[in-house]
C-alpha cells in the first residue's frame, strides 16, 4: 500500500519536472541561414545537442538510478518497461537513467550521439566518419536541411516535416527507438523505411520488389534478429546486412552511383573501392561471377538513363538558347533568401537545375524534366540495385513516356516559334494563392 502511496506522490511531485525547458523565446535557427527563421518546440527533439534547455524550476534533487527506476514506474511505466528488457538493464552494472540524462533533476538532458559515444566510441566514429563522403548521408543529414535556402523560404509547416528524418544526424533514437535501444529492431528493414520511402527515395519499394524483399516479407518475423549482421546469420541480406555491414555505421562507404541522382565516374579510385565494399558484401552469398554481373547491368542502366536524360536536356537548353522556354529567369520570381538570382537571374537546365524545379516556380515542362530527372530516374535505379529488375523495367517505360511527352511539346513549342506566334502560357508563376501566401509569410 506504501509503495503505491509513493508512487502517487512522486507522480504528483515530478510530473511537472519531466516537462522540460523547451525553446527559449530568443531562439534562433542554425546553418547557413539561421537568422532568417526560429526554430519550432520540436527542434528540441530533433536537435537536442543546439536546441535543448533543462528545466530550472520545477523538481529539484540529484537522484541515483534506482531512485529514478522506482519513481518513473509510477510515472512512466512504459518508458521502464522498456528499459528492463533493455541490455542497459541487464548488463552487470546497469546502465540506468543518469549516465544518458545525468543526476540532477533540475539539469536533465536529452541524449546526443557524443552521450551514446561515450559507451560507443566506435560506432560514433564511424558516423562521424561519414562525413568525408559528402552528401548524400546520414553524418551530414541535418546540415542538409539548415543550409538549403527553401528551408527558410518556404512556410514553417511545409519544411518542418523534413526534420522529422533528417534528424537522423542529431540523434541515435532514430534507428535504436528508446529506451529500448535494441540492435536487433534496428536492423529489421523497418526501421530503415520509416525515412527510406515514398518518391524521393524509393527504398522500401525497391527492397520488397526483390526476391531479398519477399522472402523477408513471408519469412522474416521467425529470424533471430539479435544475430549480428555477418555471413550465414540471415537468409537474405536487409538493409543494414549491405549498408551497414558487420554493424559499421558508415552507411554511405558503398555508394557508387551518388544514389542514381548525379553521373559519377565508375573508374575513379574512390569508386573502385565502394564497388570493392559492394562486392565483398554481395559475396556473401553470391559467387563473385553473378556479383559482377549485376555490376555490369547497373552500370549499363546508369548509361541507358543518362542518354535519355541528356537528350531532353539537349532539347530544353535549345528552347532557353532561342527564348522560348517560359518563364525566364527573370520573369520567375526567386526566393527571398535568393539574394543572388535576383541580381543576376541565371538560367540552367540539368543537375542544378533539376534540383531548383522542386522548389522554385518553373515551366511545367522543366517540372516535368524534373520529375523525370528526380522521382523517375530514382525509380529506375533503386529498383536495379536493389535487384528488382521489373520495378527499373517499369521505372524506364515511364521515363520513356516521359521523353517522348516532352519531346512533343518541345517540337510544339518550336513550330509555334517559327511562325512568330506567342506560346500561351499563362503567368500561374508570378501570382496565385501559393506565391501569395509565401510573399506576404516568408
Amino acid at each position: 500500500m506504501w509503495i503505491a502511496c509513493f508512487h502517487l506522490v512522486a507522480w504528483l511531485l515530478f510530473l511537472p519536472g519531466l516537462t522540460f525547458a523547451g525553446l527559449p523565446e530568443e531562439a534562433r535557427g542554425v546553418g547557413e541561414y539561421g537568422e532568417s527563421w526560429q526554430p519550432d518546440p520540436m527542434h528540441e527533439y530533433w536537435d537536442p545537442a543546439t536546441y535543448h534547455r533543462p528545466e530550472r524550476e520545477r523538481a529539484s534533487g540529484v537522484f541515483k538510478g534506482e531512485e529514478c527506476v522506482e519513481c518513473h514506474t509510477g510515472v512512466t511505466p512504459g518508458i521502464v518497461n522498456d528499459w528492463r528488457n533493455s541490455r542497459h538493464s541487464q548488463v552487470k552494472e546497469p546502465v540506468s537513467c543518469p549516465a544518458c540524462h545525468g543526476e540532477d533533476h533540475e539539469k536533465l538532458l536529452f541524449p546526443t550521439p557524443e552521450t551514446c559515444g561515450q559507451c560507443h566510441p566506435q560506432r560514433l566514429a564511424q558516423m562521424v566518419e561519414e562525413k568525408k563522403y559528402g552528401f548524400p548521408s546520414h553524418a551530414l543529414a541535418m546540415e542538409r536541411v539548415v543550409d538549403s535556402k527553401h528551408f527558410a523560404d518556404k512556410p514553417k509547416a511545409e519544411v518542418t516535416p523534413c526534420l522529422q528524418c533528417h534528424s537522423v544526424a542529431s540523434k541515435c533514437d532514430s534507428c535504436h527507438t528508446r529506451h529500448r535501444f535494441a540492435a536487433a529492431e534496428a536492423r529489421r528493414p523497418e526501421a530503415c523505411i520509416t525515412c527510406h520511402s515514398g518518391p524521393p527515395h524509393p527504398d522500401d519499394d525497391s527492397f520488397f520488389a526483390s526476391s531479398h524483399g519477399q522472402r523477408y516479407q513471408k519469412e522474416g518475423a521467425g529470424w533471430d534478429w539479435s544475430k549480428p549482421l555477418t555471413a550465414g546469420n540471415y537468409p537474405v541480406p536487409s538493409c543494414a546486412y549491405c549498408h551497414m555491414r558487420q554493424g559499421n555505421h558508415q552507411v554511405a562507404d558503398k555508394a557508387v552511383w551518388r544514389f542514381g541522382i548525379r553521373e559519377i565516374n565508375p573508374k575513379s579510385a574512390e569508386n573502385q573501392i565502394k564497388r570493392k565494399r559492394w562486392l565483398e558484401v554481395c559475396v556473401d552469398c553470391h559467387p563473385p561471377e553473378v556479383a559482377q554481373t549485376f555490376f555490369q547491368e547497373l552500370d549499363q542502366e546508369r548509361q541507358t538513363t543518362w542518354g535519355k536524360l541528356y537528350g531532353v536536356e539537349r532539347r530544353l537548353k535549345s528552347l532557353r538558347s532561342d527564348g522560348l522556354l517560359r518563364p525566364t529567369a527573370k520573369e520567375r520570381p526567386p526566393y527571398p533568401m535568393d539574394w543572388l538570382s535576383r541580381w543576376w537571374p541565371r538560367e540552367r537546365i540539368g543537375f542544378y537545375e533539376g534540383q531548383a524545379s522542386a522548389f522554385y516556380n518553373v515551366s511545367a515542362l522543366e517540372r516535368d524534366y524534373f520529375e523525370m530527372w528526380y522521382f523517375t530516374n530514382l525509380g529506375a535505379y533503386k529498383g536495379m540495385a536493389h535487384g528488382a529488375k521489373a520495378m527499373a523495367k517499369g521505372f524506364h517505360e515511364k521515363m520513356d513516356a516521359a521523353v517522348n511527352s516532352i519531346s512533343a511539346t518541345v517540337q510544339q513549342i518550336q513550330e509555334q516559334g517559327k511562325q512568330h506566334s506567342p506560346v500561351d502560357l499563362s503567368p500561374i508563376w508570378l501570382e496565385g494563392e501559393y506565391t501569395r501566401f509565401n510573399r506576404d509569410h516568408n
